[in-house]
C-alpha cells in the first residue's frame, strides 16, 4: 500500500515539478499539492523528489525512476496508432484548472474520440481520484457502454490511483496512457480545453462556483449540439454521431 501510494505521489511530482518548468523545490511541491487538496507530508515530499533527482532549478526535469517506469510500462499508449471507427470505442480523459474568486476548481471531462463529444464531466474542489473516478461511471451508465472500450488520459495520479485502475479492470475497460515526454498524446482533450477557455473563461470573471457549473454546462451543450468540426466534415458531435447509425 505504501508502494502503490509512492507512486501515485511521485505521479504527482513530477506533473507539478513539471508544469513549472523545474523551479519548485520540495517546500513549494507540497504547498502546491495541499492547494490541489494532495494530503502528503512535507518529509514524503522531499523524499520523493530526492530519489528521483528533482532539485529546483535542475536542468533536466525528468530522470529515469525505476519503480514508476516500471509502472508506466505496464500500462502503454494502446491508441497511438488506433483509429475509432465508431462511438465508444475509445474515449480520452484529462482534467484542467480554473480559478474562480482566488481559488482553484478542478474540471475533469470525457470526450469520445470518435465523435468529440464530451461524454461526461464533473468539477471538485479537489483535484483526485474521486473526481476522475465519479465522472467515469456518470458517462458509462449514461453511454451503456461494452467491455473493450479504451481508454486514454495523462499520467496524473488521479488516473493511476488503484482505486482507479481497479474499476476499470473490472469493467473489461483497456486502460492507456500518455508516453514519456508526449505531451501531445492526449491532443483531442488538450484542443477541448483551449477551445473552452479562449471560448468561455477567458472572455468572463464567475465569482461564485455556481455561476462556473453553469457556463460548463452551457458550453458542453453548446459544443455536441452546435459546434461544428471540421474534424468531422464540419457536423456537430451529435450530428455526427447519427449519421454513424
Amino acid at each position: 500500500m505504501r508502494e502503490e501510494r509512492d507512486i501515485e505521489l511521485t505521479a504527482d511530482i513530477e506533473r507539478v515539478f513539471g508544469d513549472v518548468d523545474g523551479i519548485y523545490g520540495s517546500p513549494k511541491i507540497y504547498h502546491a499539492l495541499q492547494q490541489e487538496g494532495t494530503v502528503v507530508g512535507k518529509n514524503r515530499v522531499a523524499r520523493l523528489m530526492q530519489e528521483n533527482g528533482w532539485k529546483a532549478r535542475c536542468a533536466r526535469i525528468y530522470r529515469n525512476h525505476a519503480k514508476l517506469d516500471r509502472f508506466y510500462a505496464s500500462i502503454r499508449n494502446e491508441i497511438h496508432e488506433r483509429e475509432a471507427t465508431g462511438p465508444n470505442q475509445i474515449w480520452v480523459g484529462d482534467v484542467t484548472y480554473l480559478w474562480i474568486n482566488g481559488q482553484w476548481r478542478y474540471l475533469a471531462m470525457i470526450l469520445d474520440k470518435y465523435s468529440r463529444k464530451i461524454v461526461g464531466w464533473s468539477l471538485s474542489k479537489r483535484r483526485n481520484v474521486d473526481l476522475t473516478l465519479n465522472v467515469f461511471k456518470r458517462a458509462a451508465r449514461k453511454r451503456l457502454i461494452q467491455p473493450g472500450l479504451y481508454f486514454h488520459s495523462d499520467r496524473g495520479s488521479e488516473y493511476v490511483a488503484r482505486k482507479y485502475q481497479n474499476w476499470l479492470k473490472g469493467n473489461g475497460i483497456i486502460q492507456c496512457m500518455n508516453r514519456k515526454r508526449k505531451m501531445n498524446d492526449n491532443a483531442e482533450m488538450e484542443s477541448f480545453f483551449h477551445q473552452f477557455k479562449a471560448e468561455r473563461i477567458h472572455r468572463n470573471e464567475y465569482l461564485t462556483e455556481k455561476e462556473l457549473r453553469a457556463v460548463v454546462m452551457e458550453y458542453v451543450g453548446f459544443y455536441n449540439r452546435r459546434r461544428i468540426h471540421s474534424s468531422l466534415g464540419y457536423q456537430t458531435p451529435d450530428a455526427y454521431e447519427v449519421s454513424f447509425s
